[in-house]
């Protein structure tokens, strides 16, 4: 049966029909097995770094090397996922993270005191994920037919959600039953899912250069070069393509203006009448976004089929912009909460069709380096708007702030989709890739 063919039994619900490809059911299959049971380290490793410090600036530290770790890691892999045979880095990277994970529970097992020790691993598991994540980008277009990439990338959030949701709930209550190294040890052997699923991919060599060139030229060329020129040629490559650099501002707006994570302590406290230190109200803060997302993901079926993939990209960033000026002038919490759901919501539909149109619209030769862009400003857009928001709401207090981060995401991605038509007439081809 072929994955066109299959259909889902209502159009409101998800969207299963790449689970009718068998590579990708695999992969799926077991990402959702990793995805909790897989994620315990998250809790574990700062968990560990405050219980042996004593010190939440050296849990801070662990952050800033796990993002220069996965940054290096993410544009370095998407080079080598365009020379390579993407199978074997996907497994290789695989490999190398339930590694890190055995090496977290043995150092756990030895008494686990020496921060060093610690922080070089947080910076391997950093540098494994970020390969992992990079190379997926550029293996699941390889799967699945172009037409069902949003589908598929709309599965992959909403597993990947679920576990940011269950797992470190997981982690939470099981770490005073079975101990820190335990959970290590737990996320290895869950990982072993994932690394079977790998395994059964078929070759995934590099593909055909859109000059014409055979795969194996294609091949010879890029080995010739240096990592480095090679990650240069993928900058160049999406500097190139108006689309491509709308797409990645479009997301880089409402990541840094719109994303006020870090001001939820203060705003639970102070607007919302929560505990010093936390309570119930930041809990749900922090929890009404990804509930969101989540909910999008059972309700994928209503967008995943859509073909004006840039205009719904485009609307739905501007749609979180609205969501947080909502959440800025909220006077009462389950108003705020009604916001970030929103907001959770509309993000989901924003990331799926993101990484449909940076997949679809991308040479396959080019597909490991630009999603290792992606992953940077994925993972740096978020940093940039906590260091932003806690600047300026010292200045001009928490609630101006957040609603002018909202404004501005509105205002920007508005902007960007008058000077770029490509996005906004962006629409997915019906068949092939």
């Amino acid at each position: 049966m072929s994955a066109s063919a299959v259909r889902a039994p209502r159009a409101y619900t998800v969207d299963r029909r790449p689970l009718a490809v068998a590579a990708y059911r695999r992969l799926w299959t077991a990402s959702a097995v990793c995805a909790v049971g897989g994620s315990f380290s998250v809790v574990a490793v700062p968990t560990q770094l405050f219980m042996v410090t004593g010190s939440s600036a050296a849990v801070g530290a662990s952050a800033g090397v796990s993002f220069v770790a996965l940054v290096v890691a993410a544009l370095w892999t998407g080079a080598l996922a365009d020379v390579k045979d993407r199978r074997k880095v996907l497994l290789a990277a695989h490999c190398g993270l339930a590694s890190t994970y055995a090496a977290l529970w043995a150092q756990a097992a030895l008494g686990g005191r020496s921060v060093p020790v610690l922080l070089v691993l947080v910076a391997c598991q950093a540098m494994t994920f970020g390969a992992i994540m990079t190379t997926m980008g550029a293996v699941v277009p390889r799967l699945v037919p172009a037409e069902l990439l949003p589908a598929a990338n709309s599965l992959s959030h909403l597993v990947r959600y679920a576990g940011t949701i269950l797992g470190p709930v997981l982690a939470g209550a099981m770490i005073p039953i079975v101990g820190l190294g335990t959970l290590y040890l737990f996320d290895a052997v869950a990982l072993l899912a994932v690394v079977w699923a790998v395994v059964k991919l078929p070759p995934l060599p590099p593909g055909p250069d859109p000059t014409g060139s055979s795969s194996d030229q294609v091949a010879r060329h890029r080995r010739g070069r240096s990592l480095i020129g090679q990650v240069s040629d993928g900058f160049r490559y999406l500097a190139a393509s108006r689309l491509l650099v709308a797409v990645l501002a479009v997301d880089l707006a409402a990541m840094v203006f719109g994303m006020p994570v870090a001001l939820f302590p203060e705003l639970a406290q102070h607007t919302f009448g929560g505990p010093s230190g936390g309570g119930l109200e930041l809990g749900l803060l922090y929890a009404a976004y990804p509930a969101g997302v989540f909910a999008a993901g059972l309700l994928s079926g209503t967008f995943t089929r859509a073909r004006r993939h840039g205009a719904l990209m485009a609307a739905a960033a501007a749609a979180w912009g609205a969501a947080v000026v909502l959440l800025g002038l909220a006077a009462h919490l389950w108003i705020a909460l009604a916001a970030l759901l929103l907001g959770g919501a509309v993000n989901f539909v924003l990331s799926t069709f993101r990484n449909a149109i940076s997949q679809a619209h991308t040479d396959d030769a080019m597909r490991g380096r630009i999603q290792g862009s992606l992953i940077v400003v994925l993972t740096g857009g978020p940093q940039i708007a906590n260091l932003l928001h806690g600047a300026a709401a010292e200045i001009y207090g928490t609630r101006t702030v957040i609603c002018a981060g909202g404004l501005l995401t509105a205002v920007t991605v508005a902007a960007i989709t008058w000077a770029a038509p490509q996005l906004r007439r962006y629409t997915a081809r019906p068949h092939g890739h």
